[in-house]
């Protein structure tokens, strides 16, 4: 289900699971470890896709209608994976601005000056950790559009050029898209680490 929701939908849907005692702390792991889950789905696809432009640039002959329909393939699931991550990381950042909005508010509710600030602290703490994890699934994120604009390129101009000479006119292309790639596997693989982390420190 959707965290993008009202406030007031989100307070109902809060309050349903607290009744069987999840809390936006453990909402907030496991929309955590969904979002890392279907990184790793987008990192294996972006490699898929690495592969078949490989291949494409590497044609000499053969069924090339077969290896563009292939390609259009890897786009559209590209861009499938993609879309997933993006909702995952808006579930993720909404979960967390409620959980430490609640956190902020009811910290002012402890009679106790000394646990006040032990939990005060350990807010503290869990922002800067959940902003470490957030500025590394946003910089992932913002590596697939550049990936994702070129691919959608090359397969519109072969949409409408499927010939041996057109699939040559894109091998000058090779390095962009292919560093590209490379860099947002790299974002991608930074991104898990970080949500591992997370994970880890959350109790």
């Amino acid at each position: 289900m959707s965290m993008i929701l009202a406030a007031g939908c989100r307070s109902t849907y809060y309050a349903a699971y607290e009744q069987l005692g999840v809390y936006k702390r453990d909402l907030l792991k496991k929309r955590v470890v969904e979002a890392r889950d279907d990184q790793k789905a987008a990192s294996q696809q972006f490699k898929d896709a690495l592969t078949r432009l490989k291949e494409l640039y590497g044609f000499e002959g053969g069924n090339l209608e077969k290896t563009y329909n292939a390609l259009k393939r890897d786009y559209d699931r590209s861009v499938a994976k993609a879309d997933a991550v993006r909702s995952r990381i808006q579930e993720v950042e909404t979960v967390a601005g409620d959980l430490f909005s609640e956190w902020e508010k009811e910290i002012t509710q402890i009679s106790s000056e000394s646990l006040r600030q032990s939990s005060r602290t350990k807010l503290q703490e869990t922002r800067q950790r959940y902003e470490d994890l957030h500025t590394a699934l946003k910089r992932a994120e913002q590596s697939m559009d550049p990936v994702l604009t070129q691919f959608h390129d090359q397969v519109l101009y072969l949409k409408h050029n499927l010939n041996a000479e057109a699939i040559s006119s894109l091998k000058g292309e090779t390095a962009n898209i292919q560093a590209d790639i490379v860099r947002l596997l790299e974002e991608m693989n930074a991104s898990i680490a970080q949500a591992d982390r997370f994970i880890k420190a959350l109790p």
